[in-house]
């Protein structure tokens, strides 16, 4: 892992190899039924490969534009997304399918806006956070924002209603105020909060309070309520160690509903057997690795917000699909990220895959070997432009130029107010006693002492700070 572009070929190669994966599996699980509505068995898959390419251009977009222009329209795009949620309810606009009014019939293809708004959240999240933690804000000044949004959009896909793409907002509004640096006894009371709305929602409604109950106990209702998570289990078993073979699954024969969807990690399981299973969770595993690591070694706060957070979302969704084709979670009906059918999913995954690249290409060692010419094949044969160097002087012109408040002025009393009157004897003021003390401590090998304690409370947040220094990142670049 010592080359400069390392991140970014893994991120590539494991969007690749998932997508290829899902499209190889969307096309065995889906035939049947495939076959059985339109007369075709290549219906379902030809429309995943459309959505496919689609994803792939949408990758190659969020390659190339700046952060800047992305930092910029953050708050637009996401607004548009929420007024979609909205727009989406209303009946004559939003088309309803199985009782849910969560898509817009284009006529040729139907759009689900709330796999858009999870994307919009983190990119305006982590830009919000961002420049907060530069200016030293309050955490009411980071709450009040972002989370009366996440509510508002939590709510708006409740009532369409979707429980499922709920509990992936919450993940991805819980991710941005942990590696946000929210404390942590502030952030288990929301989270407590969160999980207790989602157990009252998911035992309000019918269908989602008879998949608790098929949970608790499945072997209640094995032919009703606890079908599809018994056929799932069926399906891993058949499949054994080595699987059945692809293309050979029975469970796909009207026995496992939602094979080709929300069910296709068992299909996966079946044909593939526990081997294609560990690989699908090696594949994650090394994304939750290779993610993080991006956050790790990025420079710039929104980079490093934005990566932890995606990689959370993506994989928290993928062990909650997988967990609950085991048995080990209750049915939510969230989708396989890359591989289960759905075109709108698989778009936006891969548009987001493409921001987490985009920002493998802006690590220090990267950005130092990209300007020092050594571009490598991947990038010359897509003419990606060089990323910009980080420069927090920079950004704060930035914000500055953006209208961002800046902190108020320190108000000082005049003379005759202090205490013993204007003929008392001069003291020294707090900042130089304050200086005096931060450059004894930092001679002691003690740096945080002196500071102040919401200082140092941002100074240690969980958006980590990079793990080397830039100059050094650049003369290795220059080396090679």
């Amino acid at each position: 892992m010592a080359r400069p572009f390392a991140d970014f070929h893994l991120v590539v190669t494991i969007a690749t190899l998932l997508t290829m994966l899902g499209l190889v599996m969307v096309l065995s699980a889906s035939s049947v039924e495939a076959y059985s509505a339109d007369g075709s068995a290549y219906s379902l898959f030809i429309q995943q490969a459309a959505f496919a390419v689609l994803g792939v251009v949408a990758f190659y977009v969020a390659l190339r534009i700046p952060l800047r222009v992305l930092r910029r329209l953050s708050f637009p795009v996401f607004a548009a997304s929420v007024l979609a949620l909205a727009l989406v309810l209303i009946p004559g606009i939003g088309s309803r399918v199985q009782g849910s009014r969560r898509w817009f019939d284009l006529g040729f293809v139907s759009v689900q806006p709330s796999e858009i708004v999870k994307v919009t959240l983190i990119v305006w999240g982590a830009h919000l956070l961002a420049a907060r933690r530069s200016e030293r804000s309050s955490y009411r000044e980071i709450l009040m924002p972002l989370v009366p949004a996440g509510l508002l959009v939590c709510l708006l896909i409740v009532l369409e209603p979707n429980l499922s793409t709920t509990i992936a907002v919450g993940l991805v509004l819980a991710a941005l105020l942990w590696f946000g640096g929210l404390p942590v006894r502030l952030f288990v009371t929301i989270g407590v909060s969160g999980v207790v709305a989602a157990v009252i929602l998911a035992m309000t409604a019918g269908y989602r309070s008879d998949r608790m109950r098929a949970f608790l106990n499945s072997s209640e209702d094995p032919q009703g309520i606890g079908y599809q998570a018994r056929q799932a289990l069926f399906s891993l078993a058949d499949g054994g160690i080595w699987g059945r073979g692809l293309g050979q699954s029975r469970a796909k024969w009207s026995y496992l509903p939602n094979a080709h969807n929300d069910f296709i990690f068992a299909i996966i399981g079946e044909e593939l057997g526990f081997l294609g299973c560990a690989l699908v969770l090696g594949l994650f595993a090394l994304f939750v690795y290779t993610g993080l690591r991006i956050a790790s070694r990025s420079v710039d706060p929104f980079l490093r917000l934005m990566s932890a957070t995606a990689t959370v979302w993506i994989t928290g969704q993928a062990l909650i699909n997988m967990g609950y084709v085991v048995g080990l979670l209750p049915v939510t009906g969230l989708q396989l990220p890359l591989v289960s059918a759905g075109g709108s999913s698989l778009a936006i995954t891969l548009f987001m895959f493409g921001l987490i690249a985009s920002a493998a290409r802006h690590e220090p060692e990267a950005v130092a070997a990209l300007h020092a010419g050594q571009d490598g094949r991947f990038s010359r044969l897509l003419r990606l432009p060089k990323p910009e160097v980080y420069s927090p002087s920079r950004a704060q012109a930035a914000r500055a130029r953006g209208g961002l408040r800046a902190a108020p002025p320190r108000r000082e009393l005049p003379p005759a107010r202090r205490r013993g009157g204007a003929d008392a004897p001069p003291r020294r003021s707090i900042d130089s006693d304050s200086a005096r003390r931060r450059a004894g401590s930092a001679g002691r090998g003690d740096p945080g002492r002196g500071e102040s304690r919401s200082t140092m409370s941002w100074r240690t947040t969980r958006a980590w700070e990079p793990t080397y220094p830039i100059n050094h990142a650049r003369e290795r670049g220059n080396s090679r």
